[in-house]
């Protein structure tokens, strides 16, 4: 594990900790899944859950792997409040709060 990602992991559970009220180290076990999660993401599919804005819940099969390609601009910067992922089912690029995460399947 690199520096980087260690800093990654911290600086999102200080947001998810700032943002939900939570124990810092619940939070900290949110952004540890988190990584796990990404990192996942960029071997292959993965299934996983998110609560959406509106407060319902979504299963969503997604990756980052090859995506590259399917990528058309540049995105908007989010600072690490945001984990982006290409939907599978949708055929489409998808994102979610970090601090809504709720499982991986």
């Amino acid at each position: 594990m690199k520096r980087i990602d260690l800093q990654i992991i911290m600086r999102r559970a200080w947001q998810i900790a700032r943002a939900t009220g939570k124990v810092f180290a619940v939070a900290l076990s949110s952004a540890w899944q988190l990584y796990r999660l990404t990192k996942q993401m960029r071997v292959g599919i993965v299934r996983f859950a998110y609560e959406k804005v509106d407060g319902t819940l979504r299963k969503a099969i997604g990756t980052l792997q090859a995506t590259a390609v399917l990528a058309k601009g540049t995105g908007r910067p989010d600072n690490g409040r945001t984990v982006k992922y290409y939907d599978v089912e949708a055929d489409g690029w998808r994102s979610f709060k970090v601090e809504n995460l709720v499982t991986i399947y």
